[in-house]
């Protein structure tokens, strides 16, 4: 420390970090870093424990559990539950602010003119204020008004927020069927393949084949093991997918209702206008989305009228007792207040222009989501038609597949044909299955999205197609 003439002091040493906090960051970059002690333990969720475990869930069921164990539906649960408690802050302003305290003094006075001193003065005592605006040309209940708007946009968002989880669960559960579809194709395939291979070793055995046709149906089979186990990988992260959106542990025995037969395909009884007109009055989102465009027009009103004048009351109460043989004192205190503010800086100017933009970047939004809306629903309900259709061209051309598997098979079993020609047909087959199986796939989320586009927790009218 080193002093000047003048009596002032400067501080010649570096204490640009009084408190040590740079030893709790790393020492220099490129160096990890070490916290010096214990870390916060993450604690695993809640979850609902699964029903039997021998007993096989269907969809119904694993939505059910998504949402009571997704953390995503308590999450949107609690926003919608603080801006209902924000509605309360807002309305408490509308009434009296009442407060009540106990002070305790003691004073030397000293006299101003004098300097002479009296003795100590000890002063306590309860007191009481209230303060209540009377007049403010509507502020509150505007802010008020864009509480009730936020709290009803929360609401909604938070239905939509249950209808994602539900989507979710929708696609993974799909996805899965489709995988352990493929991993049922995938193993018809290498039987097949194998059938090739022992057909090539006899027919190389009796003179009628070469040591290449055996080869390439060797590989067949290699190529085929190898599409099955790919397809075992995916089905088990499939079922890892559907366990997450569930909410439960991903390492749990989850037991999942799997297909008995090919799916009833239908189609949508109401046209496509009919669809994009009623997205409009189901789609949670978007009627939030107007929510929040009349909860920001609210607030936009009640800026503006924060640099108008205002009128309130206030009223103080107390009763003094003092030290010494003096008597105890009540006061009272009532005063009419008329605020006029006359000059914030251009803070309220800047003010209502930020909160009129907010309002229309709130409304833009608004108009952005509805057109989202209408795209959302006009292609899901192309693609569900298009699976449709699509689906009874891929069972004929399974039945065709299948048919021409055999006789290739058949005719190369008895001398007849290449190899090459039963590889030809067993792909053929093999693919025309795998089509079969997207296309199904392709219907069910398909229908998932549109229901999930128009905001609709339950099932689209459909009607039934005749294949």
């Amino acid at each position: 420390m080193a002093y000047s003439l003048t009596g002032t002091a400067s501080f010649s040493a570096d204490i640009h970090d009084p408190f040590g906090t740079e030893r709790d960051a790393p020492p220099k970059p490129g160096m990890r870093w070490d916290s010096p002690t214990a870390m916060p333990q993450v604690p695993a969720p809640p979850s609902a424990r699964l029903p039997d475990a021998d007993r096989p869930l269907t969809l119904p069921e694993l939505t059910e559990l998504a949402l009571e164990n997704n953390p995503r539906t308590r999450q949107a649960w609690f926003a919608a539950r603080a801006a209902a408690a924000n509605v309360g802050i807002e309305r408490a302003d509308l009434l009296p602010q009442i407060a009540a305290g106990y002070t305790a003094t003691r004073t030397l006075p000293v006299s101003a003119t004098s300097g002479a001193q009296s003795p100590w003065l000890d002063r306590w005592g309860p007191t009481m204020s209230l303060s209540f605006v009377l007049f403010d040309f509507g502020a509150r209940a505007d802010q008020v008004e864009s509480a009730e708007y936020r709290l009803l946009a929360t609401n909604l968002a938070q239905n939509r927020v249950l209808q994602e989880v539900v989507l979710q669960v929708e696609q993974s559960y799909y996805q899965l069927l489709g995988l352990d579809a493929l991993v049922r194709v995938n193993e018809q395939s290498l039987k097949n393949n194998q059938t090739a291979l022992e057909a090539a070793q006899r027919r190389r055995e009796s003179g009628l084949a070469t040591v290449a046709d055996v080869y390439r149906a060797e590989t067949q089979v290699a190529q085929a093991q190898l599409n099955l186990t790919r397809s075992r990988g995916d089905l088990q992260k499939a079922r890892g997918q559907l366990a997450n959106a569930v909410g439960m542990p991903i390492n749990g025995a989850m037991n999942v209702q799997m297909l008995s037969g090919p799916p009833k395909i239908r189609e949508v009884e109401s046209s496509l206008n009919e669809l994009l007109e009623q997205a409009k009055k189901t789609r949670p989102d978007l009627i939030a989305a107007e929510a929040q465009a009349h909860a920001a027009r609210a607030s936009a009103s009640a800026t503006a009228k924060a640099g108008l004048p205002s009128i309130d009351v206030t009223g103080a109460a107390g009763y003094n007792l003092f030290g010494g043989n003096q008597p105890g004192v009540y006061n009272y205190a009532v005063a009419l207040n008329l605020r006029i503010p006359l000059f914030t800086g251009f803070r309220d100017t800047y003010s209502v222009r930020q909160a009129e933009a907010q309002a229309a970047q709130a409304e833009a939004a608004r108009d952005a989501l509805y057109q989202q809306t209408q795209l959302d629903v006009w292609l899901a309900y192309y693609d569900l038609q298009t699976a449709a259709s699509g689906t009874s061209s891929t069972e004929a051309q399974v039945r065709s597949a299948e048919q021409t598997a055999q006789a290739t098979l058949a005719r190369y079993q008895g001398g007849f044909g290449s190899i090459l020609d039963l590889i030809t047909a067993q792909q053929d087959e093999s693919n025309a299955r795998v089509q079969r199986i997207q296309s199904y796939l392709d219907w069910y989320t398909a229908l998932a999205r549109l229901t999930f586009a128009m905001g609709q927790s339950g099932t689209i009218a459909m009607k039934d197609v005749r294949q």
